[in-house]
């Protein structure tokens, strides 16, 4: 199984994404594409992927996009060790902290929203400050949908996609200067970022990885 995962070192729907690679044990190649100079848009990308964003997975040729289509494909596939529970009603509870910030924070504050707030004429202290406010209410919310669990991640003792998705996005919200200060949140990033796919994910582990 030949796995190609096109990427760019602080995407964070791709961060998921290699995370998921990690916890699971797969090889995996990296096709980069920086973001920065919209190399996602050149034309033999949009043939793979027809929205012009990563992460793309090919998979022996097969293309599959959009990142949590992606986690279900290699849960499905790779069931072991699994990031989603076995019991119905627990496994629709991460999907939905999951999708808490994949479909309703990330969208609206990634580098193409942003881009187009700013060509539309705000400033770039207002755009921040947009950023600033979708992820500290998003965030905040997450926080609340697992005031009630215990354990070291968001569902207990076990790693699901509800940290996979969570530990970028605590990231992003720490770039534009966002709240973060949500103990249950940190005390499970910290849990995670101990945890060596965790660890192998992050942005700054990639090879390429530019800081500046």
């Amino acid at each position: 199984m030949e796995l190609v995962l096109h990427t760019y070192w602080r995407s964070s729907a791709a961060w998921r994404v290699r995370t998921v690679l990690a916890f699971k044990g797969l090889a995996w190649e990296a096709a980069p594409h920086d973001l920065r100079i919209n190399e996602q848009t050149a034309p033999d990308y949009v043939a793979r992927n027809p929205q012009g964003l990563v992460p793309t997975l090919e998979v022996d040729g097969a293309v599959l996009t959009q990142s949590l289509a992606i986690i279900e494909y290699l849960e499905e596939r790779y069931p072991q060790p699994p990031v989603l529970p076995t019991d119905p009603l627990d496994r629709a509870r991460v999907r939905a902290f999951a999708m808490a910030i994949a479909c309703d924070i990330h969208p609206v504050q990634n580098l193409r929203v942003l881009r187009m707030l700013r060509a539309r004429g705000l400033e770039s202290a207002a755009v921040d400050g947009w950023a600033r406010e979708v992820m500290e209410s998003g965030l905040a919310a997450c926080s609340r949908l697992i005031e009630d669990r215990s354990g070291p991640f968001c569902f207990g003792a076990a790693i699901t996609l509800a940290d996979v998705v969570l530990i970028p996005q605590m990231a992003n919200a720490r770039r534009f200067g966002a709240r973060t200060d949500y103990p249950r949140l940190e005390a499970i990033e910290a849990a995670a970022l101990a945890h060596p796919a965790f660890a192998a994910a992050r942005p700054d582990a990639q090879g390429d990885a530019d800081p500046a």
